[in-house]
């Protein structure tokens, strides 16, 4: 491991710049502007639900979760009004599949909604899933068989749609099996597709062996923005001192200081994050997730302030430009496994959830 990325991972970059003037503190967007287009944004999304996107299933739910987030810095009453009318129009039920951690991604907003309007109908479906899966918990069919294995979370995307909702969970109901399976399943996963000489995480087990076309391998940007999200939202909800927790906050420093690097100039995050020449569209849900990141681990202490708070800022400063008059956010990849070109004009509420995220946190930072 090279002496860069220790300095990036733990914040001791300026030990190896003696006699180099630091740098002025980046200048921190004032909350109240900050709220502003997060309410703009957030209210053209509740305003333009996909009618073809099914309101449990995981696109309209990782929207619903930046949602919460602004909900809970917001004085207006109205998005949580929105996310509570939505669990009531579902009967607080996930989607579908019942081992598809895509269709558990909804729980987490009905297990926060519960945090703060405790009702037990709220968690009881939540409850007969997870129940359900724990006692059969090896998944049923075809597309679980990864190579050499039967895998819940063969898809990096999964650790942001699982682990939270059962975690949430444990934490709503003290049942401790929800807590073992989502760490279980989430380091199986990482044995899986985690990366060790990149830090970065495949897709899945298709993307071993593929290349870009500079020889590069093949990391999705997004992939790796649901897979930061996911560690943000577990360490949220891990209390301090758990044992659990060191081994995570490690894989997200290791992670961030790769990401920090693989910034364009213009604040961006490229679709293919090793060879972004090849897909050169400026692409918002990867860039929204990886501030998200990066602004929580400034916020929370686990990243170095110097290091990594000027690239969040200069991907929020990107992030804004996608920003329509209207509040329509763009520049947002459309559904996939892979990096791809794509109109620029594209938005789905995946991406409007990582830019409210990462919006959540920027409002928590202060200026020096």
């Amino acid at each position: 491991m090279n002496r860069a990325f220790w300095c990036l991972a733990f914040g001791f970059g300026s030990m190896f710049a003696t006699g180099v003037a630091a740098p002025a503190a980046p200048v921190v967007p004032a909350p109240a502007g900050v709220l502003n287009v997060m309410e703009r944004v957030a209210d053209w999304q509740l305003a333009h639900s996909p009618a073809d996107r099914p309101r449990d299933g995981w696109v309209q739910a990782a929207g619903y979760t930046g949602i919460m987030a602004l909900s809970g810095i917001s004085k207006s009453p109205r998005f949580e009004e929105a996310m509570m009318k939505m669990g009531v129009e579902n009967q607080w039920k996930p989607a579908g599949r019942v081992y598809h951690a895509d269709d558990h991604c909804v729980l987490q907003t009905y297990i926060e909604l519960y945090t703060r309007h405790p009702d037990k109908a709220m968690l009881a479906p939540a409850i007969a899933r997870f129940d359900a899966i724990l006692a059969a918990p090896t998944p049923v069919g075809n597309e679980f068989k990864a190579p050499d294995r039967v895998i819940n979370y063969w898809w990096c995307d999964a650790l942001y749609m699982g682990p939270p909702s059962w975690i949430g969970l444990w934490k709503a109901t003290g049942k401790a099996a929800y807590l073992d399976f989502a760490l279980e399943n989430w380091w199986k996963t990482s044995d899986f597709l985690y990366d060790k000489e990149e830090y970065l995480y495949f897709r899945d087990a298709t993307y071993f062996a593929k290349r870009e076309s500079n020889g590069r391998k093949i990391f999705w940007s997004r992939g790796n923005g649901w897979v930061v999200g996911g560690l943000v939202h577990v360490l949220q909800l891990l209390p301090s001192g758990h044992p659990a927790r060191a081994k995570f906050e490690q894989q997200f420093r290791e992670m961030m200081a790769t990401l920090v690097t693989l910034q364009a100039e213009d604040g961006f995050w490229r679709s293919s994050l090793l060879d972004p020449a090849e897909y050169p569209a400026q692409e918002a849900s990867g860039t929204g997730f990886f501030c998200y990141g990066l602004l929580w681990g400034v916020n929370e202490g686990l990243l170095d302030r110097a290091t990594y708070l000027p690239a969040a800022l200069k991907g929020w400063a990107a992030l804004n430009t996608c920003v329509q008059p209207d509040g329509k956010l763009i520049h947002i990849q459309p559904i996939g496994a892979d990096p791809k070109k794509f109109d620029e004009n594209s938005t789905e509420p995946y991406g409007v959830g990582s830019f409210l995220l990462a919006g959540s946190e920027l409002f928590r930072v202060r200026s020096l």
